[in-house]
């Protein structure tokens, strides 16, 4: 019983850090205020909801090293979302 409560308190506490960890949306007009550098471009498309979309691009961010991201442009049909966004750290 103790190692199933230690697998859940693990499992909440890494879900907690990914979550304080993850890159950031911030508006076009804040990149020049933060002077940030660009460090690439992400997509996103296999997504249900503007929500999960974000989701998806703040970990493509992660991946690429940054820390913020801009959403660029953004498009949803009947059944997903699409998203671009620039990355910047």
């Amino acid at each position: 019983m103790k190692l199933v409560t230690g697998i859940v308190a693990t499992l909440v506490m890494g879900s907690l850090s990914f979550g304080a960890l993850a890159a950031k949306e911030i508006q076009k007009e804040d990149v020049a205020k933060m002077n940030l550098t660009k460090v690439g471009e992400i997509t996103t498309s296999r997504t249900t909801s503007p929500m999960d979309a974000k989701r998806d691009l703040s970990k493509k961010a992660d991946e690429l090293g940054g820390k913020y991201y801009v959403i660029i442009a953004g498009s949803k049909n009947e059944k997903t979302v699409h998203g671009n966004a620039d990355v910047y750290k």
